[in-house]
Parts: structure tokens; C-alpha cells; sequence
């Protein structure tokens, strides 16, 4: 598959019309005020990776994070790791995604509680960075890369937008040890568009992209979150995935259990 037809693919198993209105809809019907959304209130939504919000709060404190700090969020889809890393942490957010109707949700949901002037939303392509050299102090990336193959561009794009000094920060589902994974996935129903690769070749890939591993961590779950608080009952994922949310938890639930797949958090310094 081509980069043009990759993109594609993605965008047509992503896409979701009037993604936003729904999620404030959901919201009001689960009685929350709209005038009065907090983070906490859209986390089990915008929190779209395995850990949720605690997994975000996690990152962020393994990378420093600290108030002022220009963070570029790639694949930040909903929004809910940047919107945590201005409100909790002080920073600056730049956030990028492929989806168009990720990223109106997403600005909407941004509006909605005030912090347009913290956090930004942009469309465009992870292989393709619309950002000047140096222009961040951190690259953040949650769940963002498995559909990606080209991960070797991916990386060296991280590193050309970092200024010195900076640091890439990173969750990921990675290949485990047993193969081959499970279908559906939350990123993709079959191998087409599944580009997974191991935790030592992905350590590798990135250090020769120039960066330095400063924390590198492999494991099955996140320490202190139940393995099924990656998707909690409660949350409106329904809302992106519809009827294939079931197939796809107790997929992701043999995949963890099997050692099919891990979860990777990262910190890598850019020299």
C-alpha cells in the first residue's frame, strides 16, 4: 500500500461526521452541564488510548512537563491528552491529526471550555509536519503511530521540529513476544493497516533517528490502572466505533493476556 492510499484508508475507517454535537449530546444526556465541562467530564471520551487519563497524567510527569512548556501533540485526535497538558500541567499545545472530523471535534470541545488560547488544532499528516525546525520543546504522541509504516520518516520528523534540548514523549502498542495479534484492533480490522513493530526494533529505529532513551518502559498494563480501564464501561467510545467496540475489547483483552502485544511508554532526549 502507498503512502497516498495508507492516508486514505485511514482517513475512510476514522471518519466520523458530526463526531463533536454527538459527544455534547452523549454528555447532556449523561447529565453533565455544558456550561460547566471540566477535563474529568471528557476523559472517558477524549482520553482516546489504553490507560485513559491516568496514562496521560503518567507520561507527562515521566517527560517533566512544566508550566510553559511548547508540547506538539501528533495524532492527538480528540484532544483530551492536550487539553490535560494545558489545564494540569501549564503547557502549550499544538495538536495534529490526520481525521478532519477529529480535529472539529476536537476545537469544539477545546472551545467549549475555554482553552483556545492554550491549545491549537490542526489537520495534517505525521509524515509531514507543517512546523518550523526546532519549534517545540516536546513531541508528545499517544496511540498515534500504529497505522503508520514509514515510522523511520516519522521519527526523523519528530526530531527536525524539536529544538535542542528537547524531548520526545511517547505511549504505544507495540508487537509482542507472541504472534500473530488479534483482529479487530482499535486501529484496524485486519493486517492492511496494522504496522505494529517489536519494542527493540522500534528502540533502535528511533535512536538512529538521533535520539537518546532517557525512560523506556515495556509492560502488559499500566502500574495501578485495572487492564479494563483502557476502555471502561462507562465511557461513549461507542460513539467512534459503534458496533465493533465489543469485538474489539475482547481482542485487545486476548492480545494483552496472550503477549501478543505491550504497551510502551517512552522518554527520548534530542540532543
Amino acid at each position: 500500500m502507498d503512502d497516498a492510499s495508507n492516508v486514505q484508508a485511514i482517513q475512510n475507517y476514522w471518519g466520523r461526521d458530526g463526531l463533536g454535537q454527538a459527544i455534547l449530546d452523549a454528555l447532556v444526556a449523561a447529565g453533565k452541564n455544558l456550561d460547566g465541562l471540566t477535563i474529568d467530564d471528557l476523559a472517558p471520551t477524549d482520553q482516546f488510548h489504553g490507560g485513559g487519563k491516568a496514562a496521560t497524567v503518567r507520561l507527562a510527569h515521566l517527560a517533566g512537563v512544566a508550566p510553559g512548556t511548547r508540547v506538539l501533540d501528533v495524532g492527538g485526535g480528540l484532544g483530551g491528552p492536550a487539553r490535560t497538558l494545558a489545564v494540569e500541567f501549564g503547557c502549550h499545545v499544538a495538536v495534529i491529526d490526520l481525521t478532519e472530523s477529529y480535529v472539529q471535534a476536537a476545537a469544539m470541545l477545546t472551545a467549549r471550555l475555554g482553552l483556545d488560547d492554550r491549545v491549537t488544532h490542526h489537520v495534517g499528516n505525521a509524515l509531514e509536519l507543517p512546523f518550523a525546525l526546532g519549534a517545540f520543546d516536546v513531541v508528545w504522541t499517544q496511540n498515534s503511530g500504529m497505522n503508520i509504516a514509514d515510522k523511520e520518516r516519522l521519527y526523523r520528523g519528530f526530531y527536525r521540529v524539536l529544538r535542542p534540548g528537547g524531548r520526545l514523549a511517547f505511549q504505544e502498542p507495540m508487537a509482542g513476544p507472541v504472534q500473530p495479534l488479534i483482529f479487530p484492533l482499535m486501529w484496524a480490522r485486519d493486517t492492511a493497516t496494522n504496522f505494529l513493530r517489536t519494542p527493540g526494533e522500534m528502540h533502535a529505529l528511533i535512536e538512529a533517528a538521533g535520539f537518546r532513551a532517557h525512560v523506556w518502559e515495556v509492560m502488559a498494563a499500566l502500574p495501578g490502572v485495572a487492564p479494563g480501564a483502557s476502555v471502561p464501561a462507562h465511557n461513549l467510545y461507542h460513539l467512534v466505533m459503534g458496533e465493533a467496540m465489543a469485538a474489539i475489547i475482547h481482542a485487545s483483552d486476548r492480545n494483552r493476556d496472550e503477549g501478543r502485544m505491550v504497551l510502551v511508554q517512552a522518554v527520548f532526549d534530542r540532543p
